[in-house]
C-alpha cells in the first residue's frame, strides 16, 4: 500500500481563555485525526495558527497538554499568529496537519464552533 503525503486543514472557534482554547483544539484535533484514520506515526508535523484575539494559551501546547488519548510528542508543532485581514473571523484557530496517508485516500477536513464559515464548502453534508 503505497503512501503521500498530505495536507489536512481545520479551523475552530475558541473563547480567549485557556480552557476554551484547549478545549476547543483537542475537539478539532482529535476529530481530523479520527475522520482520517490517522495515528502518530502518520504525522509529520501540525501547524497552528490562532487570531491575535486569541492570547491565553498557544494551541500546540492546547494538544499536548490537553488529551491524552493520541500521542503528539513526537510531532513537530508549530504556531503563529494569524494575519490580520479586514472583517476576517475573530477567535478562530486554524490548523494544517502534513501528514502520510495512502494514495486512494478521501480527506475529510475539520470545521467546526464557527470554523465552518472560513470553508463552508468543506463543510457541506456528504
Amino acid at each position: 500500500m503505497n503512501k503521500r503525503l498530505y495536507g489536512l486543514r481545520g479551523a475552530t472557534g475558541a473563547e480567549n481563555t485557556k480552557e476554551s482554547i484547549q478545549k476547543n483544539v483537542v475537539e478539532m484535533c482529535l476529530k481530523l485525526f479520527a475522520e482520517n484514520s490517522l495515528s502518530p506515526e502518520d504525522i509529520v508535523s501540525i501547524q497552528f495558527t490562532q487570531t491575535g484575539d486569541l492570547t491565553a494559551m498557544n494551541p500546540a501546547a492546547a494538544i499536548r497538554r490537553g488529551q491524552d488519548s493520541f500521542d503528539v510528542s513526537s510531532c513537530a508543532l508549530f504556531c503563529s499568529q494569524e494575519p490580520a485581514i479586514d472583517n476576517s473571523p475573530e477567535k478562530m484557530i486554524r490548523v494544517l496537519v502534513t501528514c502520510y496517508m495512502t494514495e486512494s485516500s478521501k480527506l475529510n477536513h475539520v470545521y467546526i464552533n464557527g470554523g465552518e464559515k472560513l470553508r463552508p464548502d468543506f463543510c457541506e453534508k456528504k
